[in-house]
């Protein structure tokens, strides 16, 4: 069976499985990102003493706090070359293979890869030409940038084409489209609509029967009955609580577990990720949601229903050496992380080592909530009261909630220049300044978690409800409105339809903050419903889409085309929650959203399709096509395993023949009718000199291969 998987040159095969899917890049504010974290604060600690325009003697003529200083370079030539590692000097002086600097011992060696990724990557480097003294921030001045100002309704613009408007997102869209001088595409036609808005919703394909009732149903409500239907399903908590997972990075272990220690391993953390598919299932309202993962046990104190959305926190990196001060640092950090990009929009930990250069938040601030994560500890809830303790701990992981709890109250002090050795004043307790009316108040009561919680849900603040609507609207559209959806700063990109972001924005709010109203609101519109197919005018006019003159073709991520496979060879699951799976096991038929995640050994089958890294924060998904991709559907026991179950499974509802084989193939994996053509193809590739049986397996693994299995529309 393997030998013959190599030379699938006939037509029907290589038609079916070469895609053409770009790799996409790094965004430049993720690289500035880079270069803010881990490059400038190294220069500034161990290089600016001697090499910057504040050193008492400049050696070697070379300065390092411009960029155009660490370009020029010094006496011995340029410092950095971007994109040229080995004609860099720096990075051989930090390697200690020429120079040896800095003077006083070699920099870790993860400090000097960092570098060299830096240099590899094009040294992006955001500095001024020449290095200034940092300015005190102006709130007033800053709150005037327009992710800082509230959303407010606007006004319905006028447009020509009237009766193409379905929601009110289609007056701004189509007012914008109009200005350009373009008309929207055709609408999608019916098998197209409903297999684009049952993946987007419930991240499962319709099956025949649902494809042919909705086509068939004539009734002015057809698509509100199917988008009622799929909302209520169970299955739309399990594809939407990815989507929150991989913000939330998520994960069952740390990735620095040595030998046998199991104390890093989490084998509960699926209660968590029970918790979320159950919350978005009830359409629990936004503000809610946040609350509970932040302080259910202060919220709701004496009650554990809610217990473990504490997993957004508890489930976080945890490192070894916790009692060393530089290593809760990085642990406060990650939280503050979650915090500013997950649910804010900023890159809040920028101002770790000082003021953020771009955005208003003061190093004060970053210390202020860092702060709220210091005076809040790690904790292994036992699971009930019969488990063995080790204090008021479990003292087994598998008998543990992985949560937090209460700590000392604790107001920390600038660490200056990030570094933990040189503490400067101490700032309470608080949230960020520009977000705040007035002057922030300091925590009152205990960590101050449940008053964060309250900060970031409070309808004031002009961030929340704008980026969860973003996140919401790239899911369904394939981009965001606001490309950069955990940057909403300076760096970040600007809205392409501002109006409409804030209209939704507002709207979302009165409707209770409610996700499957936003959700609903979306995919009820003309704009969802067009049709990916358009003509050179839409293409050269907008070529990127970000007028959405059409819907744009998305690529499934793993879960969904593994959750496709298994339901067309009717195997797939319909169990909610529960304990971890593997993925790739061939017998495993739980849907993909169930599977373990590690940030220690990652699944080979979630690494190889895009799986996100779950060490860190991910607002989206990489796309890559690489050889290994196809190689896995042509050869790997999972594939195997699933055609020969799609040819049973496909045999037991036909009249035996090849002709209806592959017309009900099509069927059920597409969703269409199977083309004259295609079928002409299927028939004489099962006409070959193999067993029938044989021939129908091979059939049904090109199938499920195929392009059209992997892209909605």
């Amino acid at each position: 069976m393997n030998r013959f998987r190599f030379q699938w040159a006939a037509p029907l095969a290589l038609a079916a499985i070469l895609p053409s899917v770009p790799v996409f890049a790094n965004p430049p504010s993720e690289q500035i990102e880079f270069f803010e974290k881990k490059i400038r604060p190294t220069l500034v600690n161990h290089c600016y003493k001697c090499h910057s325009a504040g050193a008492k003697r400049i050696r070697s003529g070379l300065l390092l706090d411009s960029r155009d200083g660490i370009r020029k370079g010094g006496e011995r030539g340029p410092a950095v070359v971007p994109s040229d590692p080995a004609a860099s000097l720096l990075l051989k002086a930090l390697r200690y293979e020429d120079l040896q600097m800095p003077p006083g011992g070699k920099l870790p060696d993860q400090v000097v890869a960092d570098f060299a990724t830096w240099i590899k990557q094009g040294a992006v480097d955001p500095r001024d030409a020449a290095a200034s003294t940092q300015k005190r921030i102006d709130f007033e001045a800053a709150k005037k940038f327009w992710a800082f100002q509230p959303p407010h309704r606007h006004p319905a613009l006028p447009v020509r084409n009237r009766e193409w408007l379905r929601q009110p997102i289609d007056h701004f869209l189509l007012a914008r489209l109009e200005q350009a001088g373009l008309k929207p595409s055709l609408p999608a036609d019916r098998r197209t609509w409903i297999r684009r808005v049952s993946f987007d919703l419930v991240g499962l394909p319709p099956s025949p029967d649902e494809v042919e009732a909705f086509v068939n149903d004539a009734s002015p409500d057809a698509k509100e009955k199917v988008v009622e239907r799929l909302l209520s399903s169970p299955h739309y908590g399990e594809r939407w609580a990815r989507v929150w997972l991989d913000l939330a990075r998520y994960a069952e272990d740390q990735a620095h577990i040595v030998g046998n220690d199991q104390s890093l391993c989490y084998p509960n953390a699926y209660l968590y990720r029970d918790w979320v598919i159950g919350a978005l299932n009830a359409d629990v309202p936004y503000p809610r949601f946040i609350q509970l993962q932040l302080a259910a046990d202060l919220l709701e104190p004496g009650d554990v229903t809610n217990l473990p959305a504490l997993g957004f926190l508890g489930l976080g990196p945890k490192y070894y050496s916790r009692k060393m001060l530089a290593v809760m640092a990085d642990e406060w950090e990650d939280r503050v992380d979650i915090i500013g990009r997950g649910l804010l929009g900023l890159t809040v930990v920028c101002a770790r080592c000082h003021d953020h250069k771009y955005d208003p938040i003061p190093t004060e601030d970053y210390y202020g909530l860092a702060g709220i994560f210091a005076s809040t500890r790690m904790f292994n809830r036992p699971l009930d009261e019969k488990r063995e303790k080790k204090g008021d701990e479990a003292k087994q992981p598998k008998d543990s909630l992985h949560v937090v709890c209460e700590g000392k109250p604790t107001d920390l002090t600038v660490f200056v220049r990030g570094d933990v050795t040189v503490q400067g004043q101490t700032v309470p307790r608080h949230f960020l300044r520009v977000l705040c009316s007035e002057e922030p108040q300091p925590v009152q009561q205990g960590s101050g978690r449940l008053e964060l919680a309250r900060a970031i849900t409070n309808e004031s603040n002009p961030l929340t409800a704008r980026v969860i609507v973003n996140r919401v609207w790239g899911q369904l559209f394939g981009q965001s409105l606001v490309r950069t959806p955990s940057n909403f700063g300076a760096l970040g990109e600007r809205p392409s339809h501002p109006e409409l972001l804030d209209d939704l924005a507002v709207r979302f709010v009165q409707a209770g903050w409610s996700l499957k109203w936003l959700q609903r609101e979306i995919v009820l519109s003309a704009a969802y419903g067009q049709s990916s197919k358009t003509d050179g005018n839409h293409i050269s006019a907008d070529p990127e889409n970000r007028l959405l003159s059409r819907m744009s073709r998305r690529r499934l991520g793993v879960e969904a085309w593994r959750d496709a496979i298994l339901a067309a060879t009717g195997r797939l699951g319909e169990s909610i929650g529960g304990s971890s799976i593997d993925p790739i096991a061939p017998d495993e038929c739980r849907r993909t959203v169930y599977s373990r995640v590690s940030r220690l050994s990652l699944n080979p089958m979630l690494a190889l399709f895009d799986f996100p890294d779950p060490n860190i924060h991910a607002d989206h998904r990489v796309e890559t096509t690489t050889p290994l991709q196809k190689l896995f559907v042509m050869n790997s026991p999972f594939m195997v395993r699933e055609a020969e179950d799609l040819a049973k499974f496909l045999a037991s509802r036909t009249d035996g023949g090849d002709r209806s084989f592959i017309q009900r193939s099509y069927l059920v994996l597409y969703g269409r009718p199977v083309s004259e053509a295609e079928l002409r193809l299927g028939l004489e590739f099962l006409k070959g000199s193999k067993d029938a049986k044989v021939r129908r397996q091979e059939y049904a693994q090109v199938l499920l291969a195929a392009n059209e299995m992997l892209f909605i529309d």
